[in-house]
């Protein structure tokens, strides 16, 4: 089974997990917390379990950070929401390992009795394609958004939107390592220590 929780991108001198916005965390969920990635300049990645971050998280940390931060909600490993916003407020989103959300979030039936008899019909597989196209029509803008929120981190690198279009299409086995290799793309600093 695979990891199921959120992974927290931000930048900090200290350690991030002294933010403010963990505060409400109990000792016992914060020795959960990993820090997943470390990179230069402050940049910080924490691994966190289901159920203790909220969507009101992300603007709090960029406020207390004074930098832009982003959040992927990854479900057993194999897909992922990535969440960013920067100090002006502005937000993005994107999937990581598009089929696997399309097949997530394919629409169904109404009268729908038996959801595993469900998937093994053309219908089905005709709502994921479907599901499937209209998540891709959006990737240009993901992108689009994506670069913008790292060039309003002052990341020293200009990446090109084509490029990140292309790892949104990707598929990795772990969405995990699809985030890292999008914040590389982006033109952050490589990490320096992964844990898992």
């Amino acid at each position: 089974m695979g990891f199921s929780g959120h992974l927290v991108f931000a930048r900090s001198n200290r350690p991030l997990l002294k933010a403010p916005v963990f505060d409400s965390l109990d000792e016992e969920l914060k020795a959960t917390v990993h820090t997943w990635e470390s990179r230069s300049a402050g940049w910080q990645t924490l691994q966190i379990d289901s159920g203790t971050w909220d969507d009101a998280d992300l603007p709090a940390l960029v406020e207390w950070s004074s930098a832009p931060a982003c959040v992927a909600d990854v479900s057993d490993s194999s897909l992922a929401l990535v969440t960013g916003l920067d100090t002006t407020g502005q937000r993005w989103q994107a999937w990581l390992n598009l089929d696997i959300a399309a097949r997530l979030l394919a629409e169904e039936p109404e009268d729908l009795e038996d959801q595993l008899l469900w998937l093994d019909t053309p219908e089905f597989h005709e709502a994921v394609r479907h599901k499937r196209a209209e998540l891709d029509a959006e990737i240009p803008t993901d992108a689009e958004g994506a670069v913008a929120w790292a060039a309003s981190a002052g990341v020293p690198v200009t990446p090109e939107t084509a490029r990140i279009e292309e790892l949104l299409r990707s598929h990795e086995t772990f969405a995990e390592d699809l985030f890292s290799t999008l914040l590389d793309q982006l033109g952050f600093p490589q990490a320096t220590q992964a844990l898992t």
